[in-house]
C-alpha cells in the first residue's frame, strides 16, 4: 500500500466530518490535508487505544522521533512518508506538528481542568495548531486568516468535547472545567455515572454557547480574500455546527449516547455550502 493509500484509508476509517470537506479540494491540497488529518489520528489513537500510560509515552516519544526524521528527509511512516513532500510547499513547521503530540500527552498527564483558561490550553495543542496547518493547506494571503484557524479549531475541539462528554467520562476524563462544574451544582460523580438532570442540561446549555459564539468570533476574522480557499473550513463548520443544534434539539442527552449525523447529511452540508462559495 502507498503512503497517499494509507493515509486516506485512515481517513475514511475514522469516519470523521472532516473528510467530507476534503473532497471538494484539488488533488495535491486533498493529499496534504489528508496526510495531516492520518498524523493526528495516529498520535491520537496511541493515547486512546493504549492500555498501559507508559506504552503510550513510549510510542509518542517514537512520534517526536519520527517527526524529526521527516525534517531530515527520512520518514520512515507511511504517514510521514505521505505528508513529507508537503512541509515546504505550505510551510508546515516541526514545532506544529510537536505541539500536536504535546496535546495528546497531555491526556496522559491530565484528566481535568480547573478552569477554561486551562482546557483552552489544550484545546491549543490538540485543535487550534491543526486549524493553522489546516488553513495553510488550503491557502492563505492575509495573516489574519491563521488567527481564524485557529479560533475554529477551538470551535471544533469545544463541540467535541460536548458530544463526547459520556464516552471521555468512560475513559476516565471530563473536559468540562471544574469550576463551571461547581457553578452549575453537576459535580464529577454525576458525569462519570451518567446522570442527566435539569442542572447537566443548564451547564451543557452553556458549553453550547460558548461553542456558538467562538464559530462567530472565528467567521468574523477571516479576511474576504481568503474565504473561498478556505471553503473546506467553512464546511466542516457548517456540519460541527448543525450538529450542536442536533445536539441541543435532543437535550445534551450525550451522557448515555454519543449524538452523530448521517454520512448522506454531511455530504449535503458541504455541498451546500461549496456552492455558496
Amino acid at each position: 500500500m502507498f503512503p497517499d493509500e494509507y493515509c486516506q484509508q485512515k481517513t475514511v476509517q475514522s469516519g470523521s466530518s472532516f473528510y467530507y470537506s476534503f473532497l471538494f479540494l484539488v488533488p495535491e491540497r486533498r493529499r496534504a490535508i489528508t496526510a495531516l488529518y492520518a498524523f493526528c489520528r495516529e498520535v491520537d489513537d496511541t493515547v486512546d487505544e493504549a492500555s498501559d500510560q507508559s506504552v503510550a509515552r513510549i510510542k509518542l516519544a517514537w512520534w517526536r522521533g519520527e517527526v524529526a526524521a521527516m525534517y531530515k528527509g527520512a520518514p520512515t511512516h507511511p504517514v510521514t512518508q505521505a505528508l513529507a513532500p508537503h512541509l515546504d510547499v505550505y510551510q508546515i513547521e516541526q514545532q506544529h506538528l510537536q505541539a500536536i503530540i504535546d496535546g495528546m500527552e497531555m491526556d496522559l498527564d491530565q484528566s481535568r481542568y480547573l478552569d477554561f483558561a486551562g482546557l483552552k490550553r489544550y484545546c491549543w495543542h490538540v485543535a487550534g495548531v491543526v486549524g493553522i496547518l489546516s488553513a495553510k493547506i488550503f491557502g492563505v494571503t492575509k495573516p489574519q486568516t491563521l488567527e481564524y484557524a485557529e479560533k475554529l479549531g477551538l470551535a471544533f475541539q469545544l463541540t467535541n468535547i460536548i458530544r463526547d462528554v459520556g464516552d471521555d467520562a468512560r475513559k476516565g476524563r471530563i473536559y468540562i472545567p471544574v469550576n463551571e462544574l461547581q457553578q452549575f451544582n453537576v459535580t464529577a460523580a454525576d458525569i462519570l455515572n451518567s446522570r442527566h438532570s435539569d442542572k447537566f442540561e443548564a451547564l451543557m446549555r452553556f458549553q453550547a454557547e460558548r461553542a456558538r459564539k467562538t464559530y462567530d468570533e472565528a467567521f468574523a476574522l477571516l479576511p474576504k480574500e481568503d474565504r473561498r480557499a478556505q471553503r473546506p473550513g467553512l464546511m466542516m463548520a457548517a456540519i460541527y455546527r448543525t450538529l450542536l443544534d442536533e445536539i441541543e434539539r435532543d437535550n445534551f442527552h450525550v451522557l448515555n449516547q454519543r449524538i452523530s449525523l448521517t454520512p448522506l447529511r454531511k455530504l449535503w452540508l458541504a455541498w451546500k455550502t461549496y456552492v455558496r462559495g
